[in-house]
C-alpha cells in the first residue's frame, strides 16, 4: 500500500462537528510545508535544470492527471500575465485533455501511450523539459509520457507523494514529498495537491526570478491587462523611479510595460 492511500489518523469523521473538521484538516495540513521542505534539495536542481534549458530556448512541461493535472494547468496559466512569458513557454496537460480540467475523467489516466502522445502535438524537443506530476507516482498517463521521453533524451522530472514509485524511477530528478494519509482516506486533492501546489509555485517563481523577469521583488515583466494591473503597475514604477503617480501612469500606458516604463526613466539619467 502506498502512502497516499494509507488509512487516515482520523475515525468517524462523519460524528465531528464543523469546528473539529476544520480543525483537524488545519492540523494536517500544517504538516505539508515541513514535508516539502526535505526535498528542496532536489527542486533546487530541477530549478537550475529548467533555467538552463529555457536559456536554451526550451519550454517547460507539466503532464498529469486528475488533481495533478489541473494544477499544472493552474501553473501554466499563471505565469504569462505574472511574469510576462509567451502562452507556450510553460504548458499544463492533463489526461483527458481540456474537459478533464472542468469534469473527472478518471478512466483518461490509464491510457500509457496518451501522454506521450499529447506533447508530441507540441512539437516536443531536446531542449525542452517534461515533469510528470502523480501523487500516486503510479499513473499510466504520465509514466507512459516520461518513459518516452527518456528514450528521447528529454530531460525529466517527476513529483510524487511516494516513494519508489515506477514514475520517480523514469525521471531524471525525483521530487518525493511524503505527505502520509489524508484526512479522508485516498483523497490525495487534500494534502498532497497541497504540496504539489507549493512545490510548482516554488519551481516557477524561482525559475522566472533567475530569468530575471523580477528585479527586486516587483513583476516588472507583468502583462497589464486590467485597471487593477494597471494601478500595481503604476505603483511599482513610482517605488523604483521615485515618479508621481501620474507620471508613472503616464509611463507605463506610452511604453506598454513596467520594465520599459522603468527603463526609460533610467535612459535620461
Amino acid at each position: 500500500m502506498t502512502f497516499t492511500e494509507k488509512e487516515s489518523n482520523y475515525h468517524h469523521l462523519e460524528q465531528m462537528s464543523v469546528k473539529e473538521l476544520l480543525s483537524n484538516i488545519n492540523k494536517e495540513d500544517k504538516t505539508v510545508a515541513d514535508a516539502v521542505e526535505k526535498a528542496i534539495p532536489q527542486i533546487e536542481k530541477l530549478v537550475e535544470l529548467i533555467v538552463s534549458k529555457m536559456k536554451s530556448g526550451g519550454r517547460l512541461f507539466y503532464v498529469g492527471s486528475g488533481t495533478s493535472g489541473r494544477l499544472g494547468i493552474i501553473d501554466a496559466a499563471e505565469c504569462p500575465p505574472t511574469f510576462g512569458i509567451d502562452d507556450n513557454t510553460i504548458i499544463g496537460l492533463i489526461a483527458g485533455g481540456d474537459k478533464a480540467i472542468h469534469k473527472a475523467l478518471e478512466h483518461a489516466e490509464d491510457k500509457f501511450e496518451a501522454g506521450w502522445e499529447d506533447l508530441l502535438i507540441h512539437d516536443l524537443n531536446e531542449n525542452d523539459i517534461v515533469i510528470g506530476i502523480s501523487a500516486s507516482g503510479m499513473t499510466p498517463y504520465v509514466v507512459g509520457a516520461l518513459q518516452k521521453c527518456s528514450q528521447y533524451n528529454i530531460a525529466t522530472a517527476a513529483i510524487t507523494n511516494n516513494y519508489d514509485t515506477p514514475l520517480a524511477k523514469e525521471a531524471l530528478i525525483a521530487i518525493e514529498v511524503i505527505t502520509g494519509p489524508e484526512f479522508v482516506t485516498g483523497s490525495t486533492r487534500m494534502k498532497a495537491g497541497t504540496s504539489t501546489k507549493m512545490i510548482l509555485n516554488m519551481i516557477s517563481t524561482s525559475v522566472m526570478i533567475k530569468l530575471e523577469k523580477v528585479k527586486d521583488n516587483k513583476m516588472i515583466d507583468m502583462q497589464i491587462l486590467s485597471e487593477k494591473l494597471i494601478e500595481r503597475g503604476t505603483r511599482i514604477i513610482m517605488e523604483m523611479t521615485s515618479t508621481s503617480h501620474d507620471i508613472a501612469k503616464t509611463l507605463l500606458l506610452e511604453n506598454g510595460s513596467v520594465r520599459k516604463a522603468i527603463e526609460s526613466v533610467e535612459n535620461n539619467f
